[in-house]
Protein backbone atom coordinates (compact mmCIF):
# COMPACT_ATOMS: atom_id res chain seq x y z
CA UNK A 1 0.00 0.00 0.00
CA UNK A 2 1.08 3.49 -0.98
CA UNK A 3 0.88 6.17 1.39
CA UNK A 4 0.59 9.67 -0.39
CA UNK A 5 1.26 12.63 2.14
CA UNK A 6 -0.10 16.08 1.49
CA UNK A 7 -2.61 16.53 -1.63
CA UNK A 8 0.52 18.50 -3.01
CA UNK A 9 2.35 15.16 -3.88
CA UNK A 10 -1.16 13.75 -5.49
CA UNK A 11 1.14 14.05 -9.27
CA UNK A 12 0.40 10.69 -10.30
CA UNK A 13 -2.62 9.56 -12.82
CA UNK A 14 -4.57 6.37 -11.14
CA UNK A 15 -6.55 4.22 -13.38
CA UNK A 16 -9.95 4.70 -12.56
CA UNK A 17 -9.73 6.21 -8.94
CA UNK A 18 -12.43 4.20 -6.59
CA UNK A 19 -12.24 6.26 -3.43
CA UNK A 20 -13.49 7.00 0.17
CA UNK A 21 -13.17 9.69 2.51
CA UNK A 22 -13.06 9.66 6.44
CA UNK A 23 -11.42 9.43 9.50
CA UNK A 24 -11.54 5.53 9.58
CA UNK A 25 -10.38 5.86 13.56
CA UNK A 26 -10.55 2.53 15.30
CA UNK A 27 -10.96 0.84 11.21
CA UNK A 28 -14.12 -0.26 12.90
CA UNK A 29 -16.49 -3.27 11.45
CA UNK A 30 -18.34 -0.06 9.72
CA UNK A 31 -14.93 1.24 7.75
CA UNK A 32 -13.89 -2.09 6.89
CA UNK A 33 -17.40 -2.33 4.96
CA UNK A 34 -17.00 0.60 3.32
CA UNK A 35 -13.18 -0.33 2.41
CA UNK A 36 -14.13 -3.99 1.04
CA UNK A 37 -16.85 -1.69 -1.27
CA UNK A 38 -14.17 0.57 -2.46
CA UNK A 39 -11.79 -2.65 -2.84
CA UNK A 40 -14.14 -4.64 -4.68
CA UNK A 41 -15.50 -1.90 -6.86
CA UNK A 42 -12.00 -1.31 -8.26
CA UNK A 43 -11.17 -4.57 -8.89
CA UNK A 44 -14.64 -4.76 -11.10
CA UNK A 45 -13.36 -1.95 -13.17
CA UNK A 46 -9.91 -2.96 -13.38
CA UNK A 47 -9.16 0.59 -11.34
CA UNK A 48 -7.46 1.77 -8.04
CA UNK A 49 -8.56 1.38 -4.55
CA UNK A 50 -7.85 4.97 -2.60
CA UNK A 51 -8.70 6.35 0.99
CA UNK A 52 -8.51 9.18 1.51
CA UNK A 53 -7.93 10.51 4.92
CA UNK A 54 -6.56 13.80 6.97
CA UNK A 55 -4.08 14.43 9.78
CA UNK A 56 -4.13 15.41 12.51
CA UNK A 57 -7.68 14.78 13.15
CA UNK A 58 -10.24 17.52 12.27
CA UNK A 59 -11.05 18.30 15.80
CA UNK A 60 -7.51 18.55 17.08
CA UNK A 61 -7.60 21.54 14.73
CA UNK A 62 -11.01 22.87 14.86
CA UNK A 63 -11.87 22.11 18.58
CA UNK A 64 -9.13 20.87 21.32
CA UNK A 65 -10.80 20.71 23.48
CA UNK A 66 -13.77 18.62 22.11
CA UNK A 67 -10.97 16.35 20.53
CA UNK A 68 -11.93 12.48 20.68
CA UNK A 69 -8.55 10.27 22.68
CA UNK A 70 -8.20 8.17 18.94
CA UNK A 71 -8.34 4.84 18.87
CA UNK A 72 -5.06 4.14 16.34
CA UNK A 73 -1.51 5.86 15.98
CA UNK A 74 -1.55 7.07 12.17
CA UNK A 75 1.22 4.32 11.50
CA UNK A 76 -1.31 1.60 12.93
CA UNK A 77 -4.10 2.99 11.42
CA UNK A 78 -2.49 2.52 8.28
CA UNK A 79 -1.43 -0.96 9.08
CA UNK A 80 -5.27 -1.84 9.64
CA UNK A 81 -6.23 0.18 6.05
CA UNK A 82 -3.61 -1.64 4.24
CA UNK A 83 -4.94 -4.96 5.45
CA UNK A 84 -8.27 -4.56 3.72
CA UNK A 85 -6.72 -4.22 0.47
CA UNK A 86 -7.19 -0.36 0.11
CA UNK A 87 -4.12 0.37 -2.21
CA UNK A 88 -3.30 4.32 -2.09
CA UNK A 89 -4.13 6.06 1.00
CA UNK A 90 -3.82 9.47 0.37
CA UNK A 91 -3.41 11.47 3.93
CA UNK A 92 -4.35 15.56 3.75
CA UNK A 93 -2.68 17.67 6.06
CA UNK A 94 -5.71 18.77 7.89
CA UNK A 95 -5.22 22.68 8.36
CA UNK A 96 -7.74 26.13 9.43
CA UNK A 97 -7.21 26.81 5.47
CA UNK A 98 -8.05 23.43 4.92
CA UNK A 99 -10.99 23.44 6.64
CA UNK A 100 -12.19 26.30 5.53
CA UNK A 101 -12.73 25.26 1.89
CA UNK A 102 -16.24 25.32 0.63
CA UNK A 103 -16.88 21.73 -0.12
CA UNK A 104 -17.30 22.16 -3.95
CA UNK A 105 -13.88 23.64 -4.10
CA UNK A 106 -13.01 20.37 -2.58
CA UNK A 107 -14.72 18.03 -4.99
CA UNK A 108 -13.48 20.31 -7.88
CA UNK A 109 -9.81 21.16 -7.26
CA UNK A 110 -8.89 17.39 -5.05
CA UNK A 111 -11.31 14.69 -6.08
CA UNK A 112 -11.82 15.60 -9.59
CA UNK A 113 -8.89 17.31 -11.18
CA UNK A 114 -6.12 15.82 -8.74
CA UNK A 115 -7.29 12.23 -8.42
CA UNK A 116 -9.63 12.12 -11.19
CA UNK A 117 -12.26 10.05 -8.78
CA UNK A 118 -14.68 7.73 -11.10
CA UNK A 119 -16.58 6.71 -7.77
CA UNK A 120 -16.79 7.96 -4.32
CA UNK A 121 -18.25 5.57 -1.47
CA UNK A 122 -18.62 7.03 2.17
CA UNK A 123 -20.77 6.16 5.16
CA UNK A 124 -24.43 6.79 5.87
CA UNK A 125 -23.68 9.65 7.91
CA UNK A 126 -20.70 11.45 6.17
CA UNK A 127 -20.10 15.05 5.49
CA UNK A 128 -16.72 17.45 4.63
CA UNK A 129 -15.99 20.45 4.42
CA UNK A 130 -16.54 23.96 5.74
CA UNK A 131 -19.30 23.81 8.67
CA UNK A 132 -19.70 19.65 7.32
CA UNK A 133 -21.77 21.71 4.68
CA UNK A 134 -20.57 18.37 1.99
CA UNK A 135 -23.66 16.17 2.68
CA UNK A 136 -24.09 13.21 1.11
CA UNK A 137 -27.05 14.85 -0.95
CA UNK A 138 -24.65 17.58 -1.71
CA UNK A 139 -21.64 15.38 -2.75
CA UNK A 140 -24.44 13.13 -5.58
CA UNK A 141 -24.54 16.80 -6.83
CA UNK A 142 -21.32 17.89 -7.37
CA UNK A 143 -20.49 14.34 -8.60
CA UNK A 144 -23.02 14.69 -11.69
CA UNK A 145 -21.31 18.21 -12.12
CA UNK A 146 -17.92 16.51 -12.26
CA UNK A 147 -18.80 13.11 -13.55
CA UNK A 148 -18.38 11.05 -10.62
CA UNK A 149 -20.56 8.40 -8.83
CA UNK A 150 -21.34 8.61 -5.38
CA UNK A 151 -22.41 5.57 -3.36
CA UNK A 152 -23.54 5.18 0.52
CA UNK A 153 -22.50 2.19 2.62
CA UNK A 154 -24.81 1.57 5.38
CA UNK A 155 -24.74 1.32 8.93
CA UNK A 156 -22.84 -2.00 10.44
CA UNK A 157 -25.19 -2.67 13.18
CA UNK A 158 -24.51 -5.27 16.23
CA UNK A 159 -26.85 -6.22 18.28
CA UNK A 160 -29.21 -3.33 17.41
CA UNK A 161 -26.58 -0.46 17.62
CA UNK A 162 -24.71 1.44 14.86
CA UNK A 163 -20.81 0.41 15.18
CA UNK A 164 -19.12 3.52 15.52
CA UNK A 165 -15.68 5.13 17.07
CA UNK A 166 -17.66 6.80 19.82
CA UNK A 167 -19.33 3.67 21.03
CA UNK A 168 -16.01 1.90 21.06
CA UNK A 169 -14.13 4.30 23.05
CA UNK A 170 -17.03 4.28 25.87
CA UNK A 171 -16.58 0.47 26.59
CA UNK A 172 -12.52 0.66 26.29
CA UNK A 173 -12.97 3.70 28.95
CA UNK A 174 -15.39 1.30 31.13
CA UNK A 175 -12.31 -1.44 30.53
CA UNK A 176 -15.16 -3.74 28.38
CA UNK A 177 -12.32 -4.92 26.11
CA UNK A 178 -14.75 -7.91 25.30
CA UNK A 179 -17.40 -5.85 23.74
CA UNK A 180 -15.08 -3.83 21.85
CA UNK A 181 -14.38 -7.02 19.68
CA UNK A 182 -17.38 -6.97 18.95
CA UNK A 183 -17.18 -3.75 16.84
CA UNK A 184 -13.85 -3.79 16.35
CA UNK A 185 -13.56 -7.32 14.18
CA UNK A 186 -10.41 -7.84 16.51
CA UNK A 187 -8.78 -7.24 19.80
CA UNK A 188 -8.39 -3.74 20.88
CA UNK A 189 -4.33 -3.35 20.67
CA UNK A 190 -1.98 -0.87 21.35
CA UNK A 191 1.75 -0.47 20.21
CA UNK A 192 5.15 0.42 21.83
CA UNK A 193 8.60 0.02 22.81
CA UNK A 194 9.45 -1.55 25.95
CA UNK A 195 11.28 0.44 27.92
CA UNK A 196 13.34 -0.16 31.60
CA UNK A 197 11.11 0.69 34.51
CA UNK A 198 11.29 0.60 38.16
CA UNK A 199 12.30 -3.83 38.39
CA UNK A 200 9.92 -3.87 41.13
CA UNK A 201 7.90 -6.68 39.13
CA UNK A 202 11.24 -8.95 39.30
CA UNK A 203 11.89 -8.56 42.98
CA UNK A 204 8.02 -9.76 43.51
CA UNK A 205 8.61 -12.90 41.19
CA UNK A 206 6.56 -11.38 38.39
CA UNK A 207 8.94 -9.48 36.11
CA UNK A 208 7.47 -7.35 33.65
CA UNK A 209 8.39 -5.66 30.68
CA UNK A 210 6.98 -1.90 30.46
CA UNK A 211 5.78 -0.37 27.73
CA UNK A 212 5.91 2.91 26.29
CA UNK A 213 2.89 3.86 23.51
CA UNK A 214 1.86 6.81 22.07
CA UNK A 215 -1.90 5.52 22.01
CA UNK A 216 -3.74 7.90 23.17
CA UNK A 217 -6.51 5.75 24.53
CA UNK A 218 -5.72 3.08 27.15
CA UNK A 219 -8.40 0.74 28.85
CA UNK A 220 -9.96 1.60 32.22
CA UNK A 221 -7.17 0.94 34.82
CA UNK A 222 -7.07 -2.53 35.45
CA UNK A 223 -5.73 -5.88 34.79
CA UNK A 224 -6.11 -7.42 31.66
CA UNK A 225 -5.19 -11.17 30.04
CA UNK A 226 -3.38 -10.02 26.99
CA UNK A 227 -1.98 -11.05 24.02
CA UNK A 228 1.80 -9.67 22.80
CA UNK A 229 3.14 -10.00 19.43
CA UNK A 230 7.03 -9.89 19.42
CA UNK A 231 9.46 -10.64 16.60
CA UNK A 232 6.37 -12.14 14.90
CA UNK A 233 5.29 -14.54 17.71
CA UNK A 234 2.58 -14.58 19.77
CA UNK A 235 2.77 -14.16 23.64
CA UNK A 236 0.18 -14.75 25.88
CA UNK A 237 0.03 -13.20 29.68
CA UNK A 238 -1.67 -10.41 31.88
CA UNK A 239 -1.06 -6.41 31.76
CA UNK A 240 -1.77 -4.21 34.31
CA UNK A 241 -2.63 -0.42 33.42
CA UNK A 242 -2.98 2.26 36.61
CA UNK A 243 -0.94 4.21 38.45
CA UNK A 244 0.48 1.81 41.43
CA UNK A 245 -1.21 2.26 43.74
CA UNK A 246 0.25 0.24 46.35
CA UNK A 247 3.50 1.56 46.06
CA UNK A 248 2.17 4.97 46.50
CA UNK A 249 0.89 6.16 43.29
CA UNK A 250 2.50 7.61 40.38
CA UNK A 251 2.26 8.31 36.47
CA UNK A 252 0.53 5.72 34.40
CA UNK A 253 2.09 2.78 33.42
CA UNK A 254 1.61 -0.54 31.51
CA UNK A 255 3.35 -3.36 32.54
CA UNK A 256 2.97 -6.76 30.79
CA UNK A 257 3.93 -10.74 32.67
CA UNK A 258 4.69 -12.59 29.53
CA UNK A 259 3.80 -16.36 30.83
CA UNK A 260 6.75 -18.54 30.88
CA UNK A 261 9.04 -16.22 29.32
CA UNK A 262 12.30 -14.89 29.73
CA UNK A 263 14.12 -13.49 27.12
CA UNK A 264 15.61 -10.24 27.02
CA UNK A 265 12.74 -7.29 24.72
CA UNK A 266 14.30 -3.82 25.86
CA UNK A 267 13.69 -1.90 23.10
CA UNK A 268 11.11 -3.99 20.90
CA UNK A 269 8.04 -3.16 19.25
CA UNK A 270 5.41 -4.53 20.99
CA UNK A 271 1.66 -4.67 19.75
CA UNK A 272 -0.67 -5.58 22.46
CA UNK A 273 -3.95 -6.92 22.15
CA UNK A 274 -6.34 -6.89 24.76
CA UNK A 275 -8.67 -9.60 25.44
CA UNK A 276 -10.44 -9.60 28.87
CA UNK A 277 -10.94 -7.05 32.12
CA UNK A 278 -9.87 -9.62 34.90
CA UNK A 279 -10.22 -7.13 38.09
CA UNK A 280 -9.84 -3.09 37.93
CA UNK A 281 -7.13 -1.73 39.91
CA UNK A 282 -6.58 -1.82 43.89
CA UNK A 283 -4.25 -0.47 46.58
CA UNK A 284 -3.32 -3.74 48.91
CA UNK A 285 -3.11 -3.40 52.29
CA UNK A 286 0.73 -4.73 51.84
CA UNK A 287 3.24 -6.80 49.16
CA UNK A 288 2.15 -10.34 50.22
CA UNK A 289 -1.22 -9.42 49.21
CA UNK A 290 -0.49 -8.20 45.82
CA UNK A 291 1.56 -10.72 44.98
CA UNK A 292 -0.88 -13.61 46.20
CA UNK A 293 -3.36 -11.43 43.71
CA UNK A 294 -0.75 -11.07 41.18
CA UNK A 295 -0.57 -15.11 40.99
CA UNK A 296 -4.47 -15.72 40.39
CA UNK A 297 -4.41 -13.15 38.11
CA UNK A 298 -2.07 -14.86 36.34
CA UNK A 299 -4.24 -18.18 36.52
CA UNK A 300 -7.52 -16.60 35.35
CA UNK A 301 -5.56 -14.88 32.56
CA UNK A 302 -4.41 -18.33 31.76
CA UNK A 303 -7.84 -19.54 31.42
CA UNK A 304 -8.89 -17.37 29.49
CA UNK A 305 -6.46 -17.65 26.86
CA UNK A 306 -5.86 -21.04 26.87
CA UNK A 307 -8.47 -21.34 24.48
CA UNK A 308 -7.93 -18.85 21.43
CA UNK A 309 -7.02 -19.69 18.51
CA UNK A 310 -3.33 -18.87 17.50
Amino acid sequence: MRIIRGVKNLTEVFPKPVLTLGNFDGVHLGHQAIFRKVVDRARELGGTSIAFTFEPHPLKVLAPERSPRLLNTFHGKMKLVEATGIEVVVCANFTRSFADQHPEDFARDVLHTKVGVREVYVGYDYAFGRDREGSIEFLKGVGKSYGFEVGVVDAVSVDGQAVSSSLIRDCLSAGRVDEAVRFLGRYYTIEGKVIHGSHRGHTLGFPTANLHTANELLPEYGVYAVQAHVDHRRLDGVASIGVRPTFGGGPVSIEVYLFDFQEDIYGKHVDLSFVKRLRGEKKFANVDSLVNQMQKDVEEGKNVLKNLSP
